[in-house]
């Protein structure tokens, strides 16, 4: 009987052994054949997938201990594996784990494929390059717990289905191109515990009104895409969450009463909606609360004590119509680090005991109506680092414990009524990098001890009582940018040794009791874009070195005592801006300078001359015939030229019902515009395009201008539009990397565009046209090039306002001058993003952008962002490294530049694969700085990411480019 027992046993045992290695079998082969035939893994990373039957070994794969079933197939972060969703591991019946995140994964994913998918509990396909819409989940996914989508490309809008799946706990649909609401049939999922849905800009419409069903839901973000409505009042019934986000949408109405139920709540952001109303008096329970930002709305009436009595760390309601006093009990909080209320309506005197208590860094009441004096002890734990409070009427001295707090590297206090002297110390902290005290009351000297203040950029104390001599300490201030001491009482010499402040972009001394000569050797100042000493008493002759600094463009020395002659050199500089007036200069003015258009910057000097400038008296010459003779023949040369002209003009542009052109002027010029428009002729074009055509004109001073006339405008609204967004953007603009449009100019059948010429025309034309071009530029040089137009891009990105997107970056876009410094232009496809997003959908009308430039996002959205410029800088990064085109010939079929260096770094172990054979042979690196051109490189990946969300800004950009610099930088 035992015998037959243990025969029975032992066939049971074989029984199941041959079911488990018959599964196992059938689950290795399906692996397998998914490796085979759908799979592209370029790095070899699952080569230990082999014929076998236990694939439990295998890479990314995970069994259960007990049956060997496969459970898991882990792929997360792998990097580089592609191909179409591999739904065919779901025909592994046992599969509850699939994770492909963070690859190469692209396509559509069809509902058929998706469906074979229903049993998994665990599903993450982020940070791919998915695109269409998100299938249905049907049949029911009834055992999904967790579902992360993030980071692709899908469109359309969220399955009502997903509502079905009632055992999920996660979802995360960020950074994607949903549109449309967000289903009420999310309100089903009762277990869910985590809701994230930032950065889908097309979302919109009303929050579900039952989002207070979610009893478990413990972090519900979704912010930065166009939610509108009011916030449902059931919101109070989430009684687990710990944070809510929903700022940067369109919401509007109040914060509901209800809010005051969230006794779980650490983290509550609403800030940058449509929001109005009294911030309701209710948040007394929410004892958990850490983080409060409610900035960017239209609140109104008082900060409510409930709210201001917490005990938070952030309290940001800045940039609303908050009015009243500001809460004593703020400063009771012993966790308080950020604190903004700026840009509201606050009046009376700050809380004396702010500080005492937590350990502040970030202060910023600017923007109000605040009076009295500033709080004794704002810097108590020595940890502030932000002291913003500028634009109110605060009164009374700066208090001597502020000259102990070393960790401030922000002052802000301008348009104020405060006084005294500057306690000692407080310009004395190394950490210290921004300060503005301009138009207040303060008096006294500036200390020598400011010396120690090694890192600031910028010192900007103007409109004082501050005197004495400037100490030569200031000369220590080796990275300063900005210093404008202008409208004070300061008097003697000015030191030496300011010439040794390399990076000075701006001085501003304006307005003081200054005496002597300008310092010998300014031609350090490289970078120094204005300089203004007018109206102290300055003797000495102009420096000659004056007029070969490469960036000055404002020039002011009115109102001093300068002598002698007018260098002839200040006719190389480009001023906006040039006043000489009212000091005892003499001799003939330079021929650069004989125009109507500087005659008011040279009045009140009685001893110079012109020949034929008013009001100056004419320059004496010599009578002989000879002269004479000349003077007849020049004028009848003139008078020739100019009938000649005139004809011109009454022949073409005159026009008996409409008129002249209208012209619209951008820049001071040296020159009259219509000599500009009266020499468009054949000879001078030297570019013509779809639009029109491009001329080189030479002026009577010597000077050449480039101009693009437009023609078809009747026929052609595109012309137009490109015409109007040049002149609305670049007519605002003064930026040393963005090329300067002079004037405009609007006739009956045509428009033009005069801009400074770029004497080696653009980037493009260089690397790939002109045979010697590259060989030009070398390493150093194309770094410059690099920097140079990221920091012109991230102008118009983070300086304007509103922002402004070219949507056309690219190497033929970036015009470089004689001394190949480049210039950022053609903005005929800028759009204002402020302007874009009052159109409908924010999408394009038309293809902006050229091939090879365009972001990847643009084929499934058709809008253009900040971030598709970046995208496209990013390829003139790889332009200016590789010497390649974006879609170079030398490429295989369907790969462009981006492509091509990507693959070159995922090929490298560790680093670049043959760095040498991507840097363009036209380049001689004898000299080269590898380490530097990888890292570029490394930049142009970032810029170049599948996802917008992972580019860095173009602020971003040019800090790591500064970063990655070996290269000096001028």
């Amino acid at each position: 009987m035992a015998y037959i027992f243990n025969l029975h046993f032992l066939s049971l045992f074989l029984s199941f052994t041959f079911a488990i290695a018959s599964f196992s079998t059938r689950d290795a082969a399906v692996l397998l054949r998914v490796k085979n035939t759908q799979l592209a893994d370029p790095d070899g990373l699952l080569n230990d997938w082999a014929d076998s039957l236990t694939p439990c070994n295998w890479t990314a794969i995970t069994c259960d201990n007990r049956t060997l079933d496969i459970v898991s197939i882990d792929f997360t972060d792998f990097g580089s594996l592609a191909g179409p969703f591999p739904a065919d591991f779901c025909r592994i019946q046992t599969l509850r784990y699939l994770s492909i995140a963070n690859n190469y994964f692209n396509g559509s994913i069809p509902l058929t494929s998706f469906s074979l998918c229903s049993h998994v509990t665990f599903l993450n396909i982020s940070s791919n390059v998915f695109v269409g819409k998100l299938p249905e989940f049907q049949p029911r996914f009834v055992n999904l717990t967790v579902l992360d989508v993030s980071y692709n490309n899908f469109t359309g809008e969220i399955p009502t289905s997903i509502g079905e799946s009632l055992l999920l706990e996660v979802m995360d649909f960020s950074a994607n191109y949903f549109s449309g609401a967000l289903p009420e049939s999310l309100t089903n999922l009762t277990e869910l515990r985590t809701f994230l849905g930032p950065e889908n800009p097309s979302l919109s419409g009303p929050l579900p009104e039952n989002i207070g069903r979610l009893k478990k839901l413990e972090t519900f973000r979704i912010s930065a895409t166009n939610l509108s409505g009011g916030i449902p009042d059931s919101i109070g019934d989430l009684s687990s969450i710990k944070s809510i986000d929903l700022s940067t949408n369109s919401l509007t109405g109040g914060i509901p009463d209800s809010i005051g139920r969230l006794k779980s709540l650490e983290h509550l952001w609403f800030y940058d909606n449509n929001l109005s109303g009294e911030l309701p008096d209710v948040f007394s329970n929410l004892t958990s609360l850490l983080q409060f930002d409610a900035s960017l709305n239209n609140f109104t009436g008082k900060l409510p004590t409930s709210l201001a009595g917490l005990h938070l760390q952030s309290l940001a309601v800045n940039d609303n119509q908050l009015e009243g006093e500001i809460p004593t009990v703020l400063s009771s909080n012993p966790k308080l680090t950020e604190l903004k209320l700026f840009n509201n309506k606050f009046s009376g005197p700050l809380p004396k005991d702010l500080g005492e208590n937590s350990d502040l860094e970030d202060f910023d009441v600017s923007g109000n109506q605040l009076q009295g004096p500033l709080p004794p002890n704002l810097c108590y734990k020595k940890k502030l680092q932000k002291f913003l409070c500028f634009n109110n009427k605060l009164s009374g001295d700066i208090p001597m414990s502020y000259g102990d707090c070393k960790s401030i590297y922000s002052v802000r206090t301008f348009n104020n009524e405060l006084s005294g002297e500057i306690p000692s110390g407080f310009l004395s902290s190394s950490a210290l990098q921004f300060i503005d005290i301009s138009n207040n009351r303060f008096q006294g000297t500036i200390p020598a001890s400011i010396s120690h203040s090694t890192n600031i950029e910028a010192l900007v104390i103007s409109g004082n009582g501050f005197s004495g001599d400037l100490p030569a300490g200031i000369c220590s201030l080796h990275e300063i940018v900005e210093m404008d001491l202008s409208n004070n009482q300061f008097s003697g010499a000015l030191p030496t040794c300011l010439t040794n402040l390399k990076k000075l972009g701006k001085l501003n001394l304006q307005l003081n009791q200054f005496t002597g000569e300008i310092p010998n050797g300014v031609n350090s100042w490289a970078r120094l874009s204005s300089l203004n000493i007018s109206n102290n008493k300055l003797s000495g002759e102009i420096p000659n070195q004056i007029g070969h600094l490469p960036s000055l463009n404002y020039f002011d020395l009115a109102g001093n005592s300068f002598s002698g002659k007018i260098p002839d050199s200040l006719t190389n500089l480009k001023l906006n801006i040039l006043n000489l007036s009212n000091n005892n200069l003499e001799g003939e003015i330079p021929t650069g300078l004989e125009s109507k258009v500087f005659a008011s910057s040279l009045i009140g000097n009685p001893k110079l001359c012109s020949q034929d400038l008013k009001p100056f008296h004419r320059c004496k010459k010599s009578k002989s015939i000879s002269y004479v003779l000349v003077a007849i023949l020049s004028s009848l040369a003139f008078f020739l030229i100019v009938s000649l002209v005139w004809i011109l003009i009454k022949a073409k542009l005159f026009n008996r019902n409409k008129g002249l052109w209208k012209i619209t002027s951008f820049q001071r010029v040296g020159f009259k515009e219509q000599e500009v428009l009266t020499s468009l002729m054949e000879s001078n074009i030297i570019g013509m395009g779809g639009s029109g055509k491009v001329y080189r004109v030479t002026l009577k001073t010597g000077q050449t201008v480039a101009v693009k006339k437009l023609y078809g405008v009747h026929r052609s609204p595109e012309t137009e539009s490109e015409f109007q967004a040049e002149m609305e953007t670049l007519g605002q603009i003064r930026h040393k990397n963005i090329v300067k449009l002079l004037f405009g100019s609007v006739g009956d059948d045509f428009r033009a565009l005069v801009y400074e010429y770029m004497e080696n025309g653009s980037l493009g034309d260089m690397l790939h046209v002109d045979p010697k071009g590259g060989y030009l530029l070398d390493w150093s040089k194309r770094f410059e090039i690099a920097l140079g137009a990221a920091q012109g891009l991230a102008y118009l990105h983070h300086d304007c306002v509103p922002s402004i997107v070219h949507r056309d970056v690219k190497s033929n876009n970036i015009l470089l001058d004689e001394e190949l410094r480049p210039r950022v232009a053609d903005f005929g496809l800028a759009k204002m993003l402020q302007l874009e997003a009052k159109e409908s959908d924010g999408a394009m009308s038309r293809v902006a952008g050229s091939y090879g430039y365009i972001a990847p996002e643009y084929a499934y959205t058709m809008k253009v962002t900040e971030k598709s410029d970046v995208y496209s800088f990013g390829v003139v990064l790889m332009e200016l490294v590789t010497g390649k085109r974006p879609s170079d010939t030398s490429f295989d079929e369907n790969k462009d530049i981006v492509k091509w260096v990507t693959e070159a770094a995922l090929s490298g172990e560790g680093g670049w694969r043959d760095l040498c054979q991507l840097i363009d042979p036209k380049m001689n690196c004898s000299s080269c700085d590898y380490e530097e051109i990888e890292k570029v490189l490394n930049v142009a990946l970032q810029c170049t990411s599948a996802f917008p969300i992972n580019r860095p800004s173009m602020r971003k950009v040019v800090e790591l480019l500064k970063d990655h610099s070996t290269t000096p930088t001028k």
